[in-house]
C-alpha cells in the first residue's frame, strides 16, 4: 500500500511496483489519517509511508498501524527525502520496519518492499546503524536502560550482534552455531521482547546496552 501525498510521485511508485514480479499495489493514502484507515481496511503485508503528510504526519500513523491488532502482519517502510537521526529512530520507534530515502533507486526501493515483507528488514546504505547509536547516546527523558526480560545469555550474545548489524551467518561464525540455531535464537527473541521484526531487535539491543559504542556502517 502507498503512503504518500505528492500525487506525481505516487503515481509513480504504483507504476514501478504493479510492473514488478510477485507485487501489486492495493490502495493508495494521500494523508496520514487515510493511510491508517487504508492499512485496515487492507491489510497489506507493506505500507510504504512517506514522512511528511497532511493530517497526521507519516511517524504517527506508522505508530497507528503498527498497534492495531488487526494489522498483525502489516510492515511499515518509511520513505523520505529527509535521512536525519531522529527519523530513523522515531520511525524504527513507531514499528517502521525500514528506513529508505527517496534517492534511492528503482531497484533498491524494489528489494527493500521484498526484505521488509520477508521481515529482514533494517535500513537504507545511506542511513546507517551509526546513526540510531549516536541518537541513543543522546540525553533523554526516556528511561536509559530497557529491561530485556529472561532472554537467556546466549539470547543477548545473539541480540548484541543483531544490534551491531550482522547477518545470520555472520552471528553463526562469530558464536560457533550454526544458522538454523541462529534463526531459532532470533525467533525467541521476537516473541520475548516482544518485537516486530529484526529491526526493533536493533532498538532493543541499544537501549538494553548490549551495543556499548557505534556499530560499523
Amino acid at each position: 500500500m502507498l503512503a504518500e501525498d505528492e500525487v506525481l510521485l505516487r503515481d509513480s511508485l504504483k507504476v514501478l511496483i504493479d510492473t514488478a514480479p510477485g507485487l501489486v499495489t492495493v490502495g493508495e493514502a494521500g494523508t496520514g489519517a487515510e493511510a491508517v484507515l487504508l492499512a485496515r481496511r487492507h491489510r497489506p503485508d507493506v505500507v510504504l509511508m512517506d514522512v511528511r503528510m497532511p493530517d497526521m504526519d507519516g511517524i504517527e500513523a506508522t505508530r497507528l498501524i503498527c498497534a492495531d491488532p488487526a494489522g498483525a502482519g502489516v510492515r511499515v517502510l518509511i520513505l523520505t527525502t529527509f535521512d536525519q537521526d531522529e527519523y530513523v529512530y522515531a520511525s524504527l520507534q513507531a514499528g517502521a520496519s525500514g528506513f529508505l530515502v527517496k534517492s534511492a533507486t528503482a531497484a533498491e526501493l524494489l528489494a527493500a518492499v521484498r526484505v521488509v515483507a520477508s521481515g529482514e528488514a533494517l535500513l537504507a546504505p545511506t542511513v546507517t546503524r551509526r546513526l540510531i547509536a549516536e541518537f541513543l547516546l543522546r540525553p533523554r527523558p526516556a528511561p536509559a536502560r530497557r529491561a530485556l526480560g529472561n532472554i537467556t545469555q546466549r539470547e543477548c550474545e545473539v541480540l548484541a550482534l543483531v544490534g551491531r548489524g550482522m547477518s545470520n551467518s555472520e552471528i553463526a561464525g562469530h558464536l560457533h552455531l550454526t544458522v538454523g540455531t541462529v534463526k531459532t535464537h532470533i525467533g525467541r527473541l521476537l516473541a520475548k521482547l516482544p518485537a516486530r521484526d529484526r529491526a526493533q531487535l536493533v532498538i532493543a539491543a541499544y537501549e538494553g546496552g548490549l551495543v556499548g559504542g557505534p556499530p560499523s556502517p
